[in-house]
């Protein structure tokens, strides 16, 4: 059956649709070198994808510069361009928000919801650095926005269920616009339990609770001046993460904002959006429900964030040009209490995260150049400051037993830049650019105290003195667009040097039961990914469309020695059909064998895999409602497979049906 699969690949050549947005080349406005999945406006949900109630991050990896490390069935941490979430960045709306949790179960994907979400705009490498430092890439998910539409009411209800877990989902979204106000509000519920890998084996401690609640409102001065406040609740609950030896209790964020956006007229300043916020996460790790654990521990933890972004867009003759502010303060604590079998033996408590406060200021700068009526010229620029200052005395007192010299703050300068040139004429186009960026390590990296990775099983102990990891990159692309074909191939390549990674320390003693020892970061002398992602579209008629996509990565550092979670082969293709309000269509997706593994890393090597997916949906309107029933089937053939990102070769869902509902007025 896997030879069929394989053959259906070779006939069709690859992957799923993107829903990407092509912009037209315009002589006015230049083209963005971003990637955009579009997830759809609350009327337009139903229509746009092919499992309406999926997660974020099941979108977000259709993608072909996006991957995800699955713990479980929930909370899937985002990689871009091969790298995990030091290297990266994602905000929301604009808004930094970080994780509270050491071992990375609360990413910040998890925080938001298909339902309230408009798109998800993927930068990659130097070209994501507005809202931060970044090596890899950026990741933007822009929530949904009513707007000043004289459009009245809007109500909507979405109700889910999936097999594979009897996962249930409901949700409900209203909405409210006129000329000088909105306001849109949106909840989701979530309710799964354990699913089964294929050959209907159950993955235990893979279930989750959660519910998400989002409100935006909107209040027009005049034509031109506007205030918006935006809400986001978020509360999981009973969280488990079958691939770790810990589940989550409580994983809960409060993420607010309010923006002020002024629109001049008759000026070279287009428009001018400040916007201060603030965000709190809690995250609660606990094993009370494990059987067998060597002694009970809780590991809570917190992150405060505060921050603001002032940014000017503008023109002036043929530069096109935006000049940004942005800070933020944020603190960072996690701590460990461990329970010992024996009720006379007294408690042991440690920092895991030292309350270690970080602020950050920057500038931003931007200049798009309209060369002519086909090409343009792209320049960015941003120097920043991050401060780090240990605030807990015990906290930095442990650090420096392995630091004596250890100093409780540390100021550092980021710079980056990049400049890229693109053409477009004709439907042909092409782009190549280079980059230059900096880092500073994370706080686990800088500052992490006994963290334990049941990755490659071993205790981290972060290090302070770390320099700026600094990126060098080169990045192309080529593309031809007609009326029946779309097809572009892109590529990106980094020379990361003062890689950050763990390093066995021989001479200390492991904390963790069973830990394989101690690992102390440190830095490579340099590193090298390699990504490259083609994606074709072909319309054979109005009704039949095909797409494909296929991804290669490579990834070494100085002694040619493996990185870790580097995808092998990666493809899909898919079959489209519409045929007036019914629309169906028919995937494959699925890796080659991960040959280029790290066990340094834990890593081993990952046979190859291949599923199919089949799902159909029917729009229908009565009187004034709206209607969509969308249904299919995932993973039919019930294969049971681990990928190259599955921690600890954690299996994926076996077969699954799903049936999604949606419903509007």
């Amino acid at each position: 059956m896997r030879k069929k699969l394989y053959g259906f690949v070779l006939l069709c050549f690859t992957s799923i649709t993107l829903y990407a947005q092509d912009q037209v080349a315009d002589t006015v406005v230049p083209k963005k070198l971003n990637e955009v999945i579009v997830i759809g406006k609350k009327t337009q949900l139903y229509q746009k994808q092919t499992k309406p109630l999926a997660t974020v991050e099941e979108y977000l990896q259709q993608s072909g510069k996006v991957g995800m490390i699955k713990r479980g069935g929930y909370a899937w941490e985002p990689i871009i361009n091969s790298m995990a979430t030091e290297r990266t960045l994602i905000t929301i709306d604009g808004m930094r928000v970080f994780g509270a949790c050491t071992d990375k179960m609360d990413p910040i994907t998890s925080y938001v919801e298909v339902s309230n979400l408009s798109e998800a705009t993927i930068t990659s490498g130097q070209l994501g650095g507005c809202h931060g430092a970044t090596i890899g890439g950026a990741i933007d998910l822009k929530r949904n926005r009513s707007g000043f539409m004289n459009s009245g009411w809007d109500v909507s209800l979405h109700s889910g269920f999936e097999s594979n877990g009897n996962q249930k989902i409901i949700g409900s979204g209203v909405n409210y616009a006129n000329n000088h106000f909105y306001n849109d509000t949106d909840f989701m519920y979530r309710d799964a339990e354990n699913y089964s890998a294929g050959n209907n084996q159950e993955v235990l401690f893979s279930q989750f609770r959660k519910f998400n609640i989002s409100a935006t409102s909107g209040f027009s001065f005049d034509e031109n001046k506007m205030l918006e406040a935006s809400l986001i609740y978020d509360k999981a609950t009973d969280v488990g993460y079958p691939a770790l030896p810990m589940d989550v209790s409580l994983a809960e964020a409060l993420i607010t904002s309010l923006k002020f956006e002024y629109v001049l007229k008759s000026s070279k300043i287009e428009n001018w959006e400040t916007k201060i916020y603030y965000n709190t996460i809690t995250h609660i790790m606990d094993d009370t429900k494990r059987p067998f654990v060597p002694i009970r521990m809780d590991m809570p933890g917190w992150s405060d964030t505060y921050g603001f972004y002032s940014k000017v867009k503008g023109v002036f003759k043929s530069h096109h040009f935006l000049v940004d502010l942005n800070s933020f303060y944020n603190r960072s604590i996690a701590e460990m209490t461990m329970y010992p079998s024996d009720p006379k033996e007294s408690l042991m408590f440690m920092f895991t995260w030292p309350d270690v406060r970080t602020l950050y200021n920057a500038v931003f700068l931007e200049d798009n150049i309209i060369l002519n009526s086909q090409s343009s010229l792209r320049f960015s620029a941003s120097v920043a400051n991050h401060f780090n200052k240990v605030a807990d005395a015990l906290g930095l007192e442990s650090l420096q037993i392995f630091y004596p010299n250890m100093k409780d703050s540390k100021n550092r300068i980021l710079k980056s830049i990049s400049s890229n040139y693109m053409y477009d004429k004709n439907g042909f186009q092409y782009g190549f650019g280079l980059a230059y960026g900096e880092r500073a390590p994370s706080v686990s990296e800088g500052y992490g105290f006994y963290l334990f990775n049941s990755f490659d099983r071993f205790d981290y102990i972060g290090n302070p003195e770390l320099r700026n990891e600094k990126s060098s990159e080169a990045n192309a692309f080529i593309g031809y667009k007609t009326k029946k074909i779309s097809t572009k191939i892109s590529s990106s390549y980094f020379h990361i040097s003062n890689y950050i990674v763990g390093k066995p320390a021989e001479n200390l003693i492991p904390m963790t039961i069973g830990a394989s020892g101690i690992k102390i970061y440190t830095a490579l002398d340099y590193a090298t990914i390699f990504n490259t992602d083609l994606n074709i579209e072909y319309q054979f008629d109005t009704n039949f469309k095909w797409s494909g996509q296929l991804v290669y990565s490579y990834g070494q550092d100085y002694k040619k020695e493996n990185l870790p979670f580097i995808s092998p082969l990666r493809y899909s293709s898919s079959l489209h059909y519409r045929l007036n309000k019914f629309y169906s269509e028919i995937a494959v997706q699925g890796n080659a064998v991960q040959t280029q593994y790290s066990p340094f890393y834990g890593e081993d090597r990952t046979p190859d895999y291949a599923i199919l997916n089949i799902a159909s949906s029917y729009s229908f309107q009565i009187d004034k409602n709206k209607w969509n029933v969308k249904a299919g089937v995932e993973n039919v053939l019930d294969t049971y497979y681990s990928t190259f990102s599955d921690w600890n070769n954690i299996p994926r869902k076996g077969r699954n049906f799903f049936l999604n509902i949606s419903f509007g007025f």
